[in-house]
């Protein structure tokens, strides 16, 4: 597993980063959480359409161009949620532990285990 306090120090660099791209070019005017939100929605429609028309094994085997698209559209997907985490002053990797565990109580093993149901569909 990864070393949880590397995955930190790279969260808070990659924040910092986008800090110091918004301020030079003067748009955290801009970057309020409603609009941050939205350019996150964008972004993740733009992964979903690279994905459209594709089948089941098409979309796990992606050519050159492919990839490189769903790579970008990740990255965008990523600093935007980077950066409206920054905004709300949310510790995405605290928040993301914490997410894990609430779903290992909704999904346990022992009766979703090779099972694609909403946990409220077997409880």
């Amino acid at each position: 597993m990864t070393d949880p306090m590397k995955s930190q120090d790279s969260l808070v660099v990659l924040k910092e980063a986008m800090q110091s791209f918004a301020k030079e070019r003067d748009w955290d005017q801009f970057h309020s959480p409603k609009n941050l939100s939205m350019a996150l929605a964008g972004e993740a429609a733009e992964l979903l359409d690279c994905f459209r028309w594709l089948t089941e094994a098409e979309s796990s085997k992606l050519d050159a161009n492919q990839f490189q698209a769903v790579e970008e559209e990740l990255a965008d997907v990523l600093l935007f949620t980077v950066r409206l985490a920054d905004k709300l002053n949310i510790d995405l990797l605290s928040a993301a532990q914490a997410k894990i565990a609430k779903n290992g109580m909704n999904y346990p093993v022992e009766k979703v285990k090779g099972s694609s149901k909403k946990y409220t569909e077997y409880k």
